[in-house]
């Protein structure tokens, strides 16, 4: 029970569930308070025991709560097995738990000093366990020093339970947070590590149970957490009788005057994701742009939406709309036409600023908002929106209905019953193109047979996965199209 895990739950939890968990484990006379912290605990020396290297000058930080007091055990473990750590206390323990480590660490030979950042001048690892899950409000002076002063040392990092300063539910930090090498977390995920700044401060994140298995059974699981695995066997062996007609057709739209490459990188996203054909609604003088090293896409020239652009969205079956879609009357006039067919629909960019001005529900779409789209759509500021992003996300499908693909570091996706937590993929995708292909990649899917809710998941991931494989070369100068040989190799899943 006290050992760390190799591999994460895909359960996520809010962490008042955690905590009504843990009280029904002590209810129930399964283990005690402190008997959670010893395990705790054991499950930190043990992760150590990978990563500490045998002399290196640990510095170990105890807040007042029962984080202070896993890390106070740690510290005896430590001393008990010939290392010589400093522990740093954070005021007066004000927990039983954590009088009763302080106690046992003292009577072990330990001894206890105040925080002095000096202390950390020469420091190769630091153990952060100040506050972890007990973020409430804004931290006082003496906590932001103490957390500055980890953050500029050079020591190697591990945090108990979640960084010191991270919102376990949210994920957001206000103003300052411990940036962890590793984060090893107690009983159960918490939500908050997968998305927003937390992505930043967490680290590696490991999971120890603890034994909360039973306790959690009986309380609601807030998400659910994916990755690359969620691709095995998703799409399968293709008929060997298939044709292209029976690999779904998909009709995107968008490339506005200048814009051309966003509708250009939506098409061949298309295709490289499976859709057997694909067809390009765009400003005619593009054709040369959209055809000119990928002809597999056809194309249509639109001064006008005619009748021959309403045979091209009856004739798929998905749409796209939005890359490159501008904010003149001819995007306009598109989404209007869009919105008059009972087609399933990808909605980004431009047509998510003109659903904002124009709000309407529908069931059978996927918006793709990064926050400062799902600021325009709720009408509040992107602070707001990375806040809290599970309540943002909710409360774009309580608007807009559909499925709801919330971007950015941890992206979420919520249709209404499930919510799910895609920390995949890396800051190259920080450049222009990157949310059209993954608008591609989800109409394909889509159009290949797979239910809205997962063709998005799964778009996500290859797109996420992707970005990670083409990253091996560096993120930093990474393009949208560099992601377009590795999603043909990721939705070959079969071969994976």
């Amino acid at each position: 029970m006290a050992a760390f895990a190799e591999s994460l739950p895909q359960s996520l939890y809010t962490q008042a569930a955690v905590r009504a968990a843990e009280l029904a484990l002590v209810a129930r006379g399964d283990v005690s308070l402190f008997g959670l912290v010893e395990r705790a605990a054991a499950a930190a020396f043990g992760l150590l025991g990978e990563y500490q290297r045998r002399h290196a000058k640990t510095v170990i930080i105890a807040g007042k709560g029962n984080n202070g007091a896993d890390a106070l055990v740690l510290a005896r473990l430590l001393l008990e097995s010939g290392h010589s750590p400093i522990v740093c206390l954070l005021g007066e323990g004000k927990t039983a738990e954590h009088q009763a480590a302080e106690q046992q660490f003292i009577a072990a030979g330990g001894e206890l000093t105040p925080f002095d950042s000096a202390l950390l001048s020469d420091a190769e690892l630091l153990v952060d366990g100040i506050l972890g899950t007990g973020v409430s409000g804004e931290l006082t002076s003496e906590l932001k020093a103490c957390i500055d002063a980890i953050n500029a040392s050079p020591a190697w990092v591990l945090s108990l339970d979640m960084p010191s300063g991270v919102n376990a539910d949210t994920g957001n930090v206000e103003p300052v947070a411990v940036e962890a090498d590793v984060t090893l977390c107690f009983g159960a995920l918490k939500q908050g590590l997968f998305t927003s700044r937390a992505r930043h401060f967490a680290g590696k994140i490991h999971f120890a149970d603890l034994g909360f298995g039973p306790a959690l059974a009986l309380q609601p699981i807030a998400a659910k957490r994916v990755d690359a695995g969620y691709l095995t066997d998703l799409l399968g062996k293709r008929a060997r009788d298939s044709h292209k007609g029976k690999s779904g057709k998909v009709t995107v739209m968008g490339g506005n005057y200048g814009m051309a490459g966003a509708v250009r990188l939506a098409g061949e996203a298309c295709l490289r994701a499976g859709a057997g054909l694909v067809t390009v609604i765009s400003r005619p003088e593009h054709q040369m742009t959209v055809n000119a090293n990928r002809p597999e896409l056809m194309f249509w020239g639109c001064e006008l939406v005619d009748m021959e652009v309403y045979l091209r969205l009856g004739w798929a079956d998905v749409l796209v709309l939005g890359p490159g879609l501008g904010k003149d009357d001819w995007g306009y006039n598109l989404y209007k036409a869009v919105g008059l067919s009972d087609k399933p629909c990808v909605l980004d960019a431009d047509a998510l600023n003109m659903l904002a001005k124009e709000p309407c529900k529908q069931p059978n779409r996927v918006l793709t908002p990064h926050p400062g789209e799902a600021a325009r759509l709720l009408g509040i500021s992107i602070a707001d929106i990375e806040a809290d992003r599970f309540d943002a996300v909710r409360r774009l499908h309580d608007l807009y209905g559909g499925v709801v693909l919330l971007k950015g570091a941890g992206t979420l996706i919520y249709d209404g019953e499930s919510l799910v937590v895609a920390p995949v993929g890396n800051p190259g995708l920080a450049s222009g193109g990157c949310g059209d292909v993954l608008s591609g990649i989800i109409a394909a899917l889509m159009a290949q047979g797979l239910d809205t809710m997962t063709a998005t998941v799964a778009g996500v991931v290859v797109h996420g996965e992707a970005a990670d494989l083409a990253a091996k070369s560096g993120e930093r100068g990474m393009l949208a199209s560099d992601l377009m040989p590795f999603i043909r190799q990721l939705v070959n899943s079969d071969l994976i």
